[in-house]
């Protein structure tokens, strides 16, 4: 199981999420923030790597396809609460965060439920535009202040900006995500009962072969 480099990188990304908060806590800037970025970036390679060697290693395991999404997951909300912790994201940025963190936790409860009746639920490209720019966003954060600038804008004006874009992303994911997986409760729901026997009923015979 941790003998495969795939599901190795995926660990290892989760063991790369208490560093970077270590860093952002413990150390100061901009030392902690740059360092904190570097792990961070390391932890968004690892999550390409992983599935990447996976399918080209033939690799693929269910402990992968359990622990990835959940690593993701992980260093996305860690991430968020750290960044509101040193108040590197405040005010009302607080807001896309904040529907960013109930998005995952929505979907992650949708997807819990319909494997459990073995139903998939595809990822639409819109939600691979959404991951990009919410990692892409992360990052310019974690460097915040200490970051150059980009024309009229800095690092961290650029960070607000993609995150607000990633929540916007995240609410019609989310929705898609909603929608699909309340049609199939629904659907489950409202399915006629299987026809039961009735207690004591006499099983038919035929007519003819009786005297």
């Amino acid at each position: 199981m941790l003998t495969q480099l795939p599901n190795i990188l995926t660990v290892s990304r989760i063991l790369a999420i208490p560093v970077l908060i270590g860093l952002l806590v413990f150390l100061d800037d901009p030392l902690a923030s740059w360092l904190a970025f570097s792990t961070y970036t390391y932890a968004c390679i690892t999550d390409f790597f992983d599935g990447y060697l996976a399918r080209a290693w033939h690799q693929q395991s269910a402990f992968g396809r359990f622990l990835d999404p959940i690593a993701d997951k992980l260093l996305v909300a860690s991430v968020l609460l750290a960044l509101v912790g040193i108040d590197r994201v405040s005010g009302l940025t607080v807001l896309p965060a904040a529907v960013i963190l109930c998005r995952e936790i929505l979907v992650s409860g949708l997807r819990e439920f319909l494997a459990e009746v073995d139903v998939s639920v595809p990822v639409s490209q819109l939600a691979k535009w959404k991951t990009a720019m919410q990692m892409l966003a992360l990052g310019f954060l974690l460097v915040g202040p200490n970051g150059p600038d980009f024309g009229p804008l800095t690092t961290s004006e650029i960070g607000f900006y993609g995150i607000w874009g990633a929540a916007v992303l995240t609410l019609i994911t989310g929705y898609d995500y909603l929608v699909h997986g309340l049609r199939y409760i629904h659907d489950t729901d409202h399915a006629p009962a299987p026809k039961r026997p009735q207690e004591g009923a006499k099983p038919e015979t035929d007519s003819h072969n009786q005297s």
